[in-house]
């Protein structure tokens, strides 16, 4: 017989019984040895021989009262001790919760316990093994059923809608809302019992409170602004929306007041249009037009930029005496960024000084090829004084919409975009919106953004009170409970408090990203390369201000060239000068990037890059410029210095010394200026001079620096042609990691 086969005979185990054996002059190295049949026979029929051992035993039992069971001491003759065949009792299986079911408190069980060596370790408290079949030599197996501690039953989740308020969010959770916000307190938000939660700190405030949540959708409020399909059949043909655009002075409004036959330009400041209108022109038997007149193309993109893209076709309007002019190219970079056709309307071509051959001539370098000279591009001549070339203009725009084969349906809840909002002492807030599907009528209950309202009064362009407003109709609405921003997009909702709880949730929404001062996320060149992997971006869209009309041309013509397989570069708009307000809006709009080359961007431009979160880039050099932009295609930018500005100082005097030079005495109007910054002495948004300062005084003395709304005297090293009214931009460069992206 083997080791192991006698040791599973005898209860123990292998290792036990060969320490043993050993004790006794047998020697055995391992458990699968064979043993003579005498040594065997031996240890057999000592163990039968072995006296009745009885075992004292403790058995704790969760939630019981410990008892302790005193027994006699059996001696001991062999080394090799075995359980005897027919104990008093079974043994019974212990769970750590408490006794198993079935099992009599009265009568604590015995070990089966088998004990080798020495005889005093029986002394010791022996081991209690639980095992699910119960063997005893000599009788039958007895099988104990096994029984476990109860599985923790999972809480339900709480169904929850976000974002929701702290107070809402207790009362769904059961908490107090002095318990959440120190919960909330303890992941490091600060918030009070109105304070909307976003969905990541929800989450975080779950796992932290131990309370499961799932996240709902409001099904009833997605509903009103799903877009769902159009059926074909309900589709109808609706009227187009035109806007006018153009250089300042070249006659928009004048042309669409002769449209409109009536006096729009007396009623505006100094005759320049002020405020967008919108106006509707029937044309007897032919159909209807909607002019939308604005102050400029920014204000067009402004609604773009907010989602809104309420025309159709842009009308350009070009002074036949004046021809294409700065702002004549922006309008149309920015119509081409929208994808808007283009309808050319030369005005003022009654006069002497008329040249259309000019202006066609300065609109085919802009890529818009006229339609005489063969291109797709229809101009018209036409006179607003005169009224010469009206009519074929509207024909025009009606045969464009002919081609666009504008449709909507009339028959579903309106919906469409506030081009203009006031507030009146008499009548409240006022709205002038465009309704682009459906048809709004008197009585309607709509949302517009966090406001909401039941239509009091429509009224049209001429004042006149009328009961619906159908796709394409502009109208002015009464009886909103607050002043929306141009550009937000109406709603019209069934159900009142529907349009409640909407309003209620994107003001909280609106005043959340105010104290967090977020921003929409727009394409930055960091992270060009990973949305190009994603197939997010198609195409590079790039805004480019230089100095010289010469920079922006070969910039142009060097980021064109930059060729990967899967993006191509487009500048969408290039011109000569500071950045401003427009060429940010236009990025804003246009999901693009602004390339500055010797510029920089004004106080307000930078405040709007900051808002909007566009990436705007400055060069001194063309070819880092180039070089940025081909490393972002391949994921290879590595953005190792950074510019902090610290403070914008405007020189006010200039004062001459004939040991230093020129001095400026001037006032901090942003931040600070420090001795040890680097300057960038900055005229109409022209850089001029890039230096150090090499004195900076207040009054008499000597300072390190100096704060926001301080006067101070400086002196700019190397550069002695300070002039009244430069602006002195500090900064510091910073290191920054460079990231793969």
């Amino acid at each position: 017989m083997r080791v192991h086969e006698l040791a599973k005979k005898l209860k123990v185990s292998s290792k036990e019984l060969i320490e043993d054996l050993k004790k006794h002059g047998v020697k055995v190295k391992t458990h699968m040895e064979l043993l003579d049949a005498k040594v065997v026979e031996t240890i057999l029929k000592k163990s039968a021989a072995h006296a009745k051992p009885k075992v004292v035993s403790k058995i704790k039992a969760a939630k019981q009262s410990e008892k302790k069971v005193k027994t006699e001491k059996a001696p001991v003759k062999h080394a090799v001790h075995i359980q005897p065949a027919k104990p008093a009792h079974p043994v019974i299986a212990s769970s750590p919760k408490g006794p198993l079911r079935g099992a009599k408190q009265s009568e604590p069980p015995s070990s089966p316990n088998v004990l080798i060596g020495d005889p005093q370790s029986l002394d010791s408290k022996p081991k209690v093994v639980s095992s699910e079949p119960i063997g005893i030599p000599g009788t039958p197996e007895r099988k104990v059923e096994r029984v476990t501690a109860p599985a923790e039953v999972k809480k339900p989740a709480i169904q929850v809608e976000m974002p929701i308020t702290v107070g809402a969010l207790a009362e769904k959770l059961g908490v107090r809302p002095a318990e959440l916000i120190k919960s909330l307190i303890g992941l490091g938000i600060f918030a009070n019992v109105n304070q909307l939660l976003s969905e990541e700190i929800i989450w975080k405030a779950s796992k932290a409170l131990n309370i499961p949540i799932e996240k709902i959708e409001d099904k009833e409020a997605k509903a009103v602004f799903e877009e769902s399909e159009e059926d074909p059949k309900k589709l109808r043909l609706r009227p187009p929306v035109v806007t006018m655009m153009g250089h300042v002075d070249h006659g928009k409004t004048s042309l669409l007041d002769a449209i409109r036959k009536s006096n729009v330009a007396d009623q505006e400041a100094g005759q320049i249009t002020q405020h967008i209108g919108a106006y509707g022109v029937e044309i007897a038997g032919k159909g209807h037009v909607t002019f939308v007149d604005t102050p400029g193309h920014e204000a067009f993109t402004a609604m773009r930029a907010r989602g809104a893209n309420v025309t159709d076709v842009v009308v350009l309007v070009v002074a036949a005496d004046d021809g294409v002019m700065p702002q004549t190219i922006e309008a149309v970079d920015h119509a081409t960024a929208a994808g808007c056709p283009i309808v050319v309307a030369i005005n003022k071509s009654d006069l002497p000084a008329a040249d259309p051959e000019r202006v066609m001539g300065g609109l085919q370098k802009l890529g818009l090829m006229p339609e005489e000279w063969g291109g797709k591009t229809i101009c018209v001549k036409v006179s607003a004084k005169t009224g010469k070339g009206i009519d074929e203009l509207l024909e025009m725009l009606l045969l464009e919409a002919e081609v666009l084969e504008l449709k909507a349906n009339p028959d579903r809840p309106a919906q469409g975009t506030v081009l203009e909002a006031k507030l009146s002492k008499g009548q409240g807030s006022v709205a002038t919106v465009l309704v682009q599907n459906g048809t709004l009528h008197v009585g309607d209950l709509i949302v517009v953004g966090p406001h909401c309202g039941r239509v009091r009064a429509l009224r049209n362009d001429r004042g006149k009170n009328v009961k619906e407003a159908k796709p394409s109709y502009a109208a002015e609405v009464l009886g909103l409970s607050g002043t929306p921003e141009a550009g937000e997009i109406f709603t019209a909702v069934s159900d009142e408090k529907i349009a409640r709880k909407i309003a209620e949730k994107r003001s909280l929404e609106i005043r959340e990203r105010a104290m967090k001062g977020f921003h929409l996320k727009h394409l930055s060149l960091e992270e060009l390369y990973s949305q190009m992997k994603e197939g997010r971006v198609k195409e590079l869209k790039l805004i480019i201000k230089a100095d010289v009309q010469g920079s922006v041309e070969v910039l142009t013509q060097s980021m064109e060239q930059a060729v990967s397989e899967q993006i191509k570069v487009r500048v969408i708009h290039g011109g000569v000068g500071g950045i401003n307000e427009s060429d940010i809006m236009l990025a804003a709009a246009s999901d693009a990037i602004v390339i500055g080359f010797h510029v920089k961007s004004d106080e307000r431009a930078q405040a709007l890059v900051e808002k909007e979160g566009v990436d705007a880039r400055f060069y001194n050099i063309i070819y880092e410029a180039v070089e940025d932009v081909r490393k972002a295609m391949e994921g290879l930018l590595e953005p190792t210095m950074k510019e902090v500005v610290e403070g914008r100082t405007e020189v006010q005097q200039i004062f001459q010394s004939s040991r230093v030079g020129a001095i400026g005495g001037a006032i901090v109007r942003k931040g600070k200026l420090a001795r040890n910054h680097h300057i960038r002495v900055i005229r109409n948004n022209i850089v001029v001079h890039t230096g150090k300062l090499s004195s900076l005084k207040r009054f008499k003395d000597d300072v390190r620096e100096v704060q926001e709304g301080y006067d101070c005297g400086v002196v700019v090293e190397g550069f002695g042609k300070l002039q009244e009214g430069d602006i002195l931009e500090s900064y510091r460069v910073e290191k920054v990691a460079g990231k793969l992206v």
